[in-house]
């Protein structure tokens, strides 16, 4: 599987944020927070749903599951109104790999795995320190085989 390559923009998002970790991955109550609200949000750009994570700069590096991050619900949004109880966020862009991901949650850490051990390594790119993307378009349906998702990689050249 070979991604596209992309430049992405600066984004504006507005959601629901909590510290996680591989270990505690409460996934599930972030998006069950957040959902309800959504429709309260002015100005979205679309109707994609992004899951954003904010890796520490060595996370990868001393990978530990117990290691956290920050996990972003949000949607993109053209200004950023603020809705109490949510908050917003300036995503930096950059160059990203962009993977497409078809199937249920049960192989999202094969796919995941892939990207990582093989994918990365044998590639003309190294990670980067920048926000990974998670993007919930038209097809995704929730654990469905046919369920599909872009996950963005932030990457820079080697």
């Amino acid at each position: 599987m070979t991604p596209r390559i992309e430049i992405i923009p600066e984004q504006k998002f507005i959601g629901k944020r909590m510290t996680l970790s591989y270990a505690d991955y409460r996934i599930g109550e972030l998006w069950s927070g957040f959902m309800p609200r959504r429709k309260e949000i002015k100005n979205p750009v679309s109707t994609d749903l992004f899951g954003i994570t904010i890796y520490g700069p060595a996370h990868f590096e001393n990978f530990n599951p117990a290691n956290t991050f920050e996990k972003w619900a949000a949607v993109e949004v053209a200004t950023h109104e603020i809705v109490d109880g949510l908050e917003f966020y300036r995503f930096p862009g950059g160059l990203y790999a962009i993977f497409t991901y078809i199937g249920t949650n049960s192989g999202i850490a094969a796919f995941y795995q892939y990207i990582f051990t093989e994918w990365l390594p044998n590639s003309a790119y190294m990670l980067d320190d920048r926000p990974h993307v998670e993007v919930l378009g038209p097809k995704y349906k929730n654990n469905d085989p046919a369920s599909e998702e872009d996950i963005w990689i932030p990457i820079r050249p080697r």
